[in-house]
């Protein structure tokens, strides 16, 4: 099966590029170079795996120029694992000064061989070793080996996913505007990238130039019959669903809503049917933007089509639930997501102790703390669930279990508090009386580089003026005008 889309089985590139010769027009071979080649390709196809290597060393103690490289490379095409091998041997004895035909020579080699891995490794290679001297160039220009990639690839008898495989390495690279570039000229000569280059082109511009523009190049290349496809008879590359789940992750990213149910409507239209992913992105950004009857709609429409409502479309209608303060129901959801067979996660966790400290029910979002605890699903990276749950806690006069939160979380998982959480749960251990506990905390929240407030100092000078201690008492006051001064 083609990996590309063309009129012929090898696509026709400019004829001014289309010969390729391994010498120049003007002299042909020598005797000594074609014997060279006759005698390399026959060691390296009729010796031993073991002797050979030391034979080609003693035979060509001056290794061999890119050309014959080239041509002893072509001659090995149908075995590219010896290919390969010998191009690493002339690199690890300084055998060969390679240059970008022989490069493009054992990138082609490996690429018609489907070696993925190692055509894509010596494709960055390449673009590092021979950059474009030319500084004036648009940043755009594509690198030298594409050039060169062109012009080799009938000879050496490659196939077009030799091109995906350039694609996807000035992607790897960071080179955005050159693969852009490259897949625009690529179309010009009757040559589509395979649709899974397309994604990993409209994923990376999308990420690093933002929704919009990676939208314009699905346009370009997806959108309509651009770049003379049907004039060249080529057969146009139809966006997946895949295609379409990275443009709608893209606008739900970056909040725009009206363009993601835009992409929905293209996709239904253009008879893709949507995934459960597709709906999970369409539900988070109605439950984002509260609109969660939408979000309900959709959730329904995945029951009636037969798609199975996995962890990400719970988590995402839960989160949504929560967030409007309907916990309740969130909680049905909970339990029907278990009952069905889908394991909840610390995310699941989360949004719902969330939700329940949104609508004061801290006894009940304590429970779910203790249960995720339990089940080790303490949350990684982020701190805002045990922050919200230590400010209500606070707000509950419940200070005590305020402290063992934080306490569990920095001892667990090294987590510390945000400044304002730092800041509650001092004014509530000072209210409480539990000074010493609240000195431990103010110099934890030191560590972690927050430095103390007036509100923080107020709440040390009002707790040690209820235990009489009048020396504290005045050493505080007076750092506490010292810090008013300062600001």
């Amino acid at each position: 099966m083609a990996l590309f889309h063309t009129v012929s089985k090898r696509p026709l590139f400019l004829t001014a590029t289309s010969t390729f010769r391994f010498c120049s027009a003007s002299s042909q071979p020598s005797p000594d170079h074609e014997t060279a080649v006759v005698t390399a390709v026959s060691v390296l196809k009729h010796h031993r795996s073991k002797s050979r290597w030391t034979h080609l060393r003693t035979l060509f103690p001056f290794g061999f120029d890119p050309s014959q490289f080239s041509q002893i490379t072509i001659q090995l095409r149908n075995n590219p694992h010896l290919a390969l091998r010998f191009f690493l041997f002339t690199i690890k004895h300084s055998l060969c000064h390679h240059s970008l035909l022989s490069y493009a020579t054992i990138i082609h080699t490996l690429a018609r061989s489907r070696q993925k891995s190692h055509a894509l490794t010596l494709i960055k290679s390449a673009i590092r070793k021979f950059p474009d001297g030319n500084t004036n160039l648009p940043s755009s220009t594509p690198p030298l080996i594409f050039e060169t990639l062109i012009t080799t690839y009938r000879t050496c008898d490659s196939a077009p996913f030799v091109f995906d495989l350039l694609i996807k390495a000035c992607l790897q690279s960071k080179r955005i505007n050159q693969a852009i570039e490259i897949v625009r000229m690529l179309r010009t000569k009757g040559i589509s990238p395979m649709i899974s280059t397309c994604n990993s082109l409209i994923m990376s511009v999308s990420k690093h130039q933002g929704s919009i523009a990676g939208y314009e190049v699905y346009n370009d290349l997806l959108g309509s019959n651009k770049f003379g496809d049907q004039k060249l008879g080529v057969k146009v590359v139809v966006p997946n669903v895949h295609t379409y789940n990275i443009i709608m992750h893209s606008f739900y990213r970056d909040g725009l809503i009206e363009n993601l149910e835009q992409v929905w409507s293209d996709m239904i239209v253009n008879n893709c049917i949507p995934s459960a992913y597709s709906h999970s992105i369409l539900m988070a950004a109605y439950c984002d933007n509260g609109r969660m009857e939408d979000a309900m709609r959709v959730w329904e429409e995945m029951r009636n089509k037969g798609l199975k409502h996995d962890a990400m479309a719970y988590n995402t209608i839960i989160g949504g639930l929560c967030e409007a303060g309907d916990v309740h129901k969130a909680e049905e959801f909970f339990k029907e997501m278990g009952l069905n067979g889908e394991e909840s996660s610390h995310v699941t966790y989360e949004h719902l102790i969330r939700g329940y400290c949104k609508i004061g029910d801290v006894d009940s979002a304590m429970l779910l703390y203790n249960d995720m605890c339990r089940k080790e699903f303490m949350p990684v990276g982020s701190t805002s669930t045990i922050d919200v749950l230590i400010k209500v806690l606070c707000e509950k006069n419940k200070v005590s279990e305020a402290l063992k939160v934080s306490r569990f979380a920095l001892k667990r998982n090294n987590m510390a508090m945000k400044g304002e959480s730092y800041e509650i749960l001092i004014k509530g251990l000072c209210n409480e009386g539990m000074m010493d506990e609240g000195m431990k905390i103010q110099a934890e929240m030191v560590g972690r580089g927050y430095e103390p407030n007036s509100e923080i100092y107020s709440a040390f000078i009002d707790g040690y003026e209820k235990e009489g201690n009048k020396d504290l008492v005045a050493k505080l006051k007076v750092e506490l005008l010292q810090l008013k001064k300062s600001d």
